[in-house]
């Protein structure tokens, strides 16, 4: 039985849509000198070598057998690269480079796998009748296979970011929103004010019946009720920040507990994890900062320049609530975040905070335009129903709402550990999306998660009152 015209194009879409996702990660190991792919950029995380085969064991696992029937040519390298490690998991990863297979290996294992499954796939995807693997069409398993590479591009762009500057090869990359010098340069003091939210309602989640793709912490849709609140009209920036710093905002105990009336020697206390982590570690800056004297520096991908003061600030969920607590305000839950960036003030929902237009660069700082944020108030094309600009891209956001699941959840029989192992209650929920974030996870149901601790990712945030 032969695909109609209409499943080739879709076919021949997905086809595109996995090389260009396999160019975006290969053109990321790119700005990698070849003499640091051992290297370690973040200690909770795996060496680079790692990412190299691990994307390719990824679909290897997913396909070969069950879906395509092959059998394994490298079973040491589909277990040894199966699996990443979740940061802040419990205790630092001890490999050395010697540990693990040189690098010919690994780029031979990755161009193997290419040439077979491209081979077998193109021809599965004519066949309509092609089996479904538990229940889901090869077409929902080609989607797990790209956003799963697409979301390692972003994971490889923020761990590069914490690369040594002289262990990278700077790359011309072509920047479809302009310069963030020009943008800083004719972008308007940004005045931080409060926009009015209206109770009403909001979905969350996608039907289970719904055409697109989503993940199975997506589903299923609900209708929540949210009470009145004020937003934040902008992201924190890195300047507000400063100010939060030079209050003593790290040296506070108070802005870092969730109990403001118990012993300070209570250091064991549930209360105080924030306040511990904090001091164990030594920080007391964002990690995308660095000081140099007198002055601040901020980390970009290729260079350390001035601090950007109206860039958003990049930070740990620990630090933007004590922001949060300092200014007398709190974060926002998934709920409120959804509101603010989808409804509108008739009582209907978008697709997106500016409306139902696909995504474009004047809508927002993402889908790969650039290596670095912009000024939080210079795509206001993009601001939202209720007029709350920049929810997405240019940064993740935190909201205060714990990684659980939706009611009706099913994990992915083909990848049951992919949101159900992270419903732990240390996990939270993160939307909008950032500059290194694909189109196609800028969906409105699309969540991401990360422990509160973790303050590698490009994520800031913006506060809320009640």
């Amino acid at each position: 039985m032969l695909a109609t015209q209409s499943e080739v194009i879709t076919h021949h879409d997905l086809i595109e849509r996995l090389e260009g996702a396999r160019q975006r990660s290969d053109d990321l190991f790119g700005v990698v000198k070849p003499d640091s792919l051992y290297e370690r950029p973040i200690a909770e995380r795996h060496r680079i070598i790692f990412y190299v085969g691990h994307l390719e064991a990824f679909d290897w696992n997913l396909f070969h057998e069950r879906v395509l029937g092959l059998k394994s040519f490298h079973p040491e390298f589909d277990r040894l690269f199966a699996f990443g490690i979740d940061p802040v998991g419990g205790g630092l990863p001890t490999d050395q480079p010697a540990d693990w297979p040189s690098f010919t290996a690994v780029r031979d294992y990755v161009r193997e796998i290419r040439v077979v499954l491209d081979e077998k796939l193109a021809h599965a995807l004519l066949d309509p009748s092609f089996p479904a693997n538990d229940g889901f069409s090869l077409t929902t398993l080609l989607n797990v296979a790209i956003e799963h590479r697409l979301m390692h591009a972003e994971t490889l762009a923020y761990m590069l970011h914490q690369l040594p500057l002289d262990r990278k090869l700077q790359q011309q990359v072509r920047k479809r929103v302009p310069e963030e010098e020009s943008l800083s340069a004719i972008a308007p003091p940004v005045i931080q004010r409060s926009v009015e939210i209206p109770d009403g309602t909001v979905t969350l989640g996608l039907p289970r019946r719904s055409e697109s793709f989503g993940w199975d912490n997506e589903y299923e849709a609900h209708t929540v009720n949210v009470p009145p609140f004020a937003m934040d009209e902008y992201k924190v920036t890195n300047g507000q920040y400063l100010d939060f710093i030079n209050a003593g905002g790290y040296e506070t105990r108070a802005f870092w507990s969730d109990c403001d009336n118990k012993s300070s020697n209570d250091n064991d206390n549930k209360n105080d994890e924030d306040w511990n982590w904090k001091s164990r570690q030594g920080i007391s800056h964002p990690a995308f900062w660095k000081r140099e004297g007198a002055d601040w520096l901020y980390r970009t991908m290729f260079d350390d320049v001035p601090l950007p003061l109206d860039w958003p600030v990049y930070v740990s969920q620990a630090e933007a609530k004590a922001y949060a607590k300092w200014v007398g305000k709190s974060l926002p839950t998934e709920a409120e975040w959804q509101r603010a960036a989808y409804a509108t003030p008739q009582g209907d929902e978008r697709a997106y905070p500016w409306g139902n237009e696909a995504p474009a660069h004047s809508f927002g700082n993402f889908d790969f335009a650039g290596w670095s944020a912009v000024p939080v108030n210079v795509l206001p094309e993009g601001q939202s129903a209720f007029g709350v600009h920049g929810m997405l891209g240019n940064g993740w956001e935190w909201t205060s709402t714990q990684f659980a699941p939706f009611p009706g959840f099913e994990p992915f029989p083909f990848y049951r550990g992919y949101s159900a192992d992270f419903f732990d209650g240390k996990h939270f929920v993160m939307k909008g999306g950032s500059a290194r974030t694909a189109a196609c996870m800028l969906r409105r149901t699309f969540r991401n998660w990360f422990q509160a601790h973790y303050q590698f990712v490009y994520t800031g945030f913006r506060c809320v009152s009640r």
